[in-house]
């Protein structure tokens, strides 16, 4: 044994708790990580966490080290940045992204680990899971140069689709959500900010990321002749009306999934999950992506601020986790 860890788990929809377990001893192509950091995906934690995830879907939505099942108890995330306290090949003293759970130490696969470039801090690498998810989901919607792009939602997700757009030269992309205190963080972006009522219209490509019923027929209302709405919130357990009628069809418009589970279709056949990762944490040297770290807490704090986060509380984009050996176990009713 190499001694004890610290998880967070659902143990019942809606609370959460630290739990020491085992850590076992690695094999010779694994590695030992101790965490830093780690990051609370909102959208999809909200719904682990709330017990939300449809019966459907538990196969398919389980995390790379998922342990426990849906609904609980499950020890759930994908957002760790820790340092390789023992492993092979030069990894010691690495610092390193995996996607895995809220833990403090952890014992993994050596291919599993991505190690970090040396101009990604390791306080900013907890967006790459997100940022992964931004670059498929454009993948996706595949926009070309000059065209009008709308996204709507100014979370994480969204604020990084619209951040990627905008660098593809000739592109109009406009940010777009009904909170006007995102009007800040997309200027910090340099990403041009709207509200529904003056959000433009015709748009070439529209990208929809609110995780809200509304936001998706907005996109609808902005979407141009012919355009396609890409879908990349997911709604868990709930229902989604739509007006279809009006000029839905005359307008031939089309809605079109995302999921970052596998590589979008279209780069598929060249690009693996790997390399895309690699492509997501070089893209996080800029600093100006510092401005979607919203809140900082201990992992003691995790049970809490997990429930807070799951109720919608606050202004949160992602919030980040940090890591101390000293710190107790807690949980939260």
């Amino acid at each position: 044994m190499t001694g004890e860890a610290r998880a967070f788990w659902v143990v019942a929809p809606g609370r959460g708790e630290i739990r020491h377990e085992p850590l076992r001893s690695p094999s010779d192509d694994e590695v030992v990580v101790r965490t830093l950091f780690s990051g609370i995906s909102r959208g999809t934690e909200a719904l682990v966490f709330g017990g939300r995830v449809p019966a459907s879907e538990w196969a398919r939505m389980r995390a790379p080290f998922q342990e426990g099942e849906f609904p609980a108890p499950v020890k759930y995330g994908y957002a760790s940045v820790g340092r390789v306290e023992q492993g092979p090949g030069g990894l010691k003293g690495q610092t390193v992204f995996v996607l895995y759970p809220h833990q403090d130490r952890y014992v993994v696969p050596a291919s599993a680990v991505h190690v970090l470039p040396p101009d990604v801090p390791p306080g900013r690498a907890v967006l790459a899971a997100n940022l992964e998810t931004a670059i498929n989901g454009l993948w996706d919607a595949r926009p070309h140069l000059g065209d009008r792009l709308a996204v709507i939602g100014a979370g994480t997700v969204g604020c990084l689709v619209a951040w990627l757009a905008a660098r593809i030269p000739g592109c109009v992309v406009q940010l777009v959500d009904v909170d006007p205190r995102r009007a800040s963080v997309a200027g910090t972006l340099r990403i041009p900010f709207a509200e529904p009522g003056s959000a433009m219209r015709d748009a070439d490509v529209v990208v929809h990321a609110s995780g809200s019923p509304g936001g998706l027929q907005l996109a609808l209302d902005l979407a141009g002749r012919e355009a396609a709405i890409v879908e990349m919130s997911w709604f868990g357990d709930r229902d989604v009306t739509l007006a279809l009628g009006g000029a839905f069809h005359s307008k031939r418009l089309t809605i079109a999934s995302s999921q970052v589970g596998q590589v979008a279709p279209a780069q598929r056949a060249r690009w693996t999950t790997r390399r895309r990762m690699q492509l997501a944490l070089s893209l996080l040297a800029d600093a100006s992506l510092d401005v979607l770290v919203t809140g900082e807490s201990s992992f003691g704090e995790l049970p809490d601020v997990m429930a807070r986060v799951a109720a919608g509380a606050g202004d949160v984009l992602c919030h980040r986790i940090r890591y101390d050996s000293s710190e107790e176990p807690s949980c939260s009713a």
